[in-house]
């Protein structure tokens, strides 16, 4: 009988993983070395020259070359280990196919040689790391079965938007009126409509006037991205778009933990074509949001409650509902530890967390405008305040009955339909889902209610993971499997095309 050889663990230090190595064979470890020694090389170019200290550049060269091939040495040593714990195949033929990606590094020698327009800045490392990252993907799907499954709804669904968006840019054009071009390449622009303005004026010059009304974490993030690519937009797509890679790698094991492979294959289809899924592209904060929730969510169940709280914590600081999370952390924390919670309070006590993420924020704005509610009183302006839930249904139906205007007609009545969706989905099917679920799909739908407008609630609906839950079990049925498939893709298509031409959708 065969036996696998022990896997190593990914605690073992580097002499030992070293001496792994050589089992996969002198040329993948000979690529991993020169692609160590190439990022070390380049560091030193780039951080030190600017010195002119010539001690300080004939000690730190070589100090660095070595430096970073022991680095690289080590991260593929220790990448290999989880990749064989979690697929299975030996530990070497790991090694042999993860030194492929590496060998994305080596070429950065290829600056000396390339036009200066290509490698001015960051750029070819940027674009290399990029290589990188998709060939660690690219065989990560090879061997397991979630990646390959996110990694085919993922490439065809935003293959299919994109395409259908960049053709609406060009066939058809804008909405008649002034609008803001976020850049001079018109298919790149298409990204850039609406809220997507707000992010990276943040990101290009900061905080003013209504842009206080949108949370830190994503433009922080492009702004410093942005830094590295050269251009916000294109950080901004970056991050929304693995973003939301990763937030279907969650959602699929959180669901299959939940129920099975099948529900959670449908559910990742589902919140992939549903109508709205353009802002999963665009740069719009829903795919951070949503990896951040369900990824929280995910902890949760692992019962890794400091690792839940911190991605709650940036979940607030992306959005003002990520501080809910509170609630259903302390619903699955109870749910654990029922029979012993005295010695429990100290995994609670990582809950606090969260709401931390929006006093961050509440602290900044106090200290910039000395309003720490001034997110939600500049709500204001899109005509947006506190009240009860049903006063934004009444106030829907009062404008759809006096509008003259077809346009708001329709407007009003999608905002009313996905609206009904979400209640009548909790409603029907609040029995299938464990507690916590149901009260952050629940106060996910009040508090946009509460705001005396139903103004993005299709949007809303696309970060209710426990909705696509629902539905994927739902879909069991090859009739309902049909209708929901049915129903949204002609909507994602006709709301692409809607956004690709700054038309409001959401």
């Amino acid at each position: 009988m065969h036996v696998q050889r022990q896997q190593p663990s990914l605690s073992r230090p580097l002499a030992a993983g070293v001496a792994s190595a050589f089992a996969a064979g002198w040329a993948p470890l000979a690529a991993v070395l020169l692609a160590g020694a190439s990022l070390g090389f380049f560091a030193w170019y780039a951080i030190l020259i600017p010195f002119h200290e010539p001690a300080l550049l004939d000690a730190g060269l070589p100090a660095l070359v070595v430096i970073g091939a022991l680095i690289a040495l080590w991260a593929w040593t220790s990448y290999g280990a989880y990749f064989a714990r979690r697929t299975g195949i030996k530990y070497d033929r790991a090694l042999q196919y993860d030194a492929i990606s590496w060998t994305a590094f080596v070429l950065l020698w290829l600056s000396f040689v390339l036009p200066l327009t290509l490698t001015r800045g960051s750029g070819l490392f940027v674009a290399l790391t990029g290589i990188f990252a998709i060939c660690k993907l690219l065989v990560a799907a090879r061997f397991n079965q979630t990646v390959r499954d996110v990694l085919v709804d993922f490439s065809t669904t935003r293959f299919a938007i994109i395409v259908i968006a960049e053709l609406a840019a060009v066939i058809i054009g804008q909405r008649a009126g002034q609008h803001v071009q976020e850049s001079r390449n018109l298919l790149l622009a298409v990204w850039g409509r609406w809220d997507a303005v707000h992010y990276l004026s943040i990101a290009t010059v900061g905080y003013h006037g209504t842009d206080m009304a949108f949370f830190p974490l994503f433009p922080v993030l492009i702004a410093i991205l942005g830094k590295l690519v050269g251009n916000h937009l294109v950080a901004g797509l970056v991050i929304s778009n693995a973003a939301f890679f990763f937030g279907l790698l969650f959602l699929y094991k959180l669901v299959e933990h939940e129920f099975d492979r099948s529900v959670a294959r449908r559910a990742i289809f589902y919140v992939s074509i549903f109508p709205t899924a353009i802002f999963f592209s665009a740069v719009y904060t829903e795919s951070l949001f949503f990896m951040l929730t369900v990824a929280s969510f995910y902890y949760m169940r692992e019962h890794k409650w400091w690792l839940a709280g911190l991605i709650g914590f940036f979940a607030a600081l992306t959005r003002a509902e990520g501080v809910l999370l509170a609630i259903p952390f302390c619903i699955e924390w109870y749910a654990a530890y029922r029979s012993a919670l005295r010695r429990a309070l100290p995994q609670l006590a990582a809950a606090a967390q969260i709401p931390l993420g929006l006093a961050v924020y509440m602290g900044y704005l106090w200290v910039l405008n000395g309003d720490p509610l001034y997110f939600s009183h500049v709500q204001a302006h899109w005509h947006r305040h506190l009240a009860m839930p049903w006063t934004s249904v009444v106030n829907s139906i009062h404008l759809i009955a006096t509008a003259v205007n077809p346009q708001t007609i329709a407007n009003q009545s999608l905002e009313l339909a996905f609206t009904a969706l979400m209640i009548g989905v909790l409603i029907a099917g609040w029995n299938r889902l464990r507690p916590s679920y149901v009260a952050w799909m629940g106060l996910s739908i009040l508090v946009p209610m509460s705001t005396s407008s139903l103004m993005s609630m299709q949007r809303f609906a696309l970060v209710l993971f426990p909705m696509f839950a629902i539905l994927a079990l739902w879909g069991r049925r090859p009739a309902v499997n049909n209708l929901i498939v049915a129903l949204s893709l002609p909507l994602l298509g006709l709301f692409t095309v809607l956004f690709a031409n700054w038309y409001w959708v959401a």
